[in-house]
């Protein structure tokens, strides 16, 4: 059986470039102290942490499936910068953001997928809108594809609308056998003729053992709620339910995604 145990390594922001105004949320270019370049995602900003716990989940359950995702960091931000900053949004965004926040390496150069210009291949098409419907992530369109094409390789980015349930904890059971009714508006969609292999093939191995593995890597602050009282180990434990519950049920959002298609093509 194989065993996915990944890493992230630590980095310190040494220079804030500029925001990226077309993210809702204030994501910046910086440069960290390892001399690369990142996207960070703020853990002030709007969807604050729990977008950052459904970024990593994401991208590095899409790096098991073997599809390309940029390289993640743990980026520390020191208070120093919103000192420093003369924009008052930007300065407030960075003063709740001192600490540890999630960096993805910046690939320089890297355009915005076309699906009405760029081609995937059946396999790869089918395991994103496989993990996309595991996830229920609802942010992967025509509109906001967050695809990138990268030395004529296509790149995954921005996983932080997945994993919705848990901006109101107490309903997560409800979702595990619903079908994900926006998987019908997956800019993949039609290229997804192989949905049914890749589950058979990854549905096993997406074991509770590899998914603690990705767990474990999410920091306890980014995860305890004070609001809904849970501490960081009980919401590991929930995520943990929630992702092999709706393995469990993969069954019905295989026959959606199916019947999708069919509508589509």
């Amino acid at each position: 059986m194989k065993i996915f145990k990944p890493e992230i390594r630590d980095v310190q922001i040494t220079r804030y470039i500029q925001p990226f105004r077309e993210g809702g949320s204030l994501p910046a270019l910086v440069d960290a102290d390892d001399g690369f370049s990142y996207v960070i995602k703020f853990r002030g900003a709007g969807q604050g942490r729990k977008a950052l716990v459904a970024e990593l989940i994401g991208g590095e359950l899409a790096r098991f499936l073997g599809l390309k995702m940029p390289e993640m960091v743990f980026a520390e931000l020191d208070e120093s910068f919103a000192r420093t900053e003369p924009d008052e949004e930007i300065q407030d965004l960075l003063r709740f953001s001192v600490g540890k926040n999630l960096g993805v390496h910046f690939l320089n150069g890297a355009i915005t997928f076309d699906a009405n210009a760029d081609k995937v291949d059946a396999l790869e098409a089918s395991k994103i809108v496989w993990l996309d419907a595991l996830l229920m992530n609802v942010d992967r369109t025509v509109r906001n594809t967050n695809m990138l094409v990268w030395h004529n390789e296509l790149w995954l980015i921005d996983h932080g609308a997945s994993l919705y349930f848990h901006h109101a904890w107490d309903n997560w059971e409800e979702q595990l056998a619903k079908p994900f009714v926006q998987i019908k508006d997956h800019v993949l969609l039609q290229y997804a003729s192989k949905v049914p292999e890749v589950n058979a093939e990854y549905r096993a191995v997406f074991n509770e053992e590899n998914i603690r593995n990705v767990l474990d890597l999410i920091p306890d602050e980014w995860l305890a709620d004070d609001s809904q009282e849970l501490t960081a180990q009980e919401a590991r434990n929930v995520y943990l339910s929630f992702l092999l519950g709706r393995l469990a049920h993969a069954d019905n959002f295989i026959k959606q995604i199916a019947d999708e298609r069919k509508n589509r093509i």
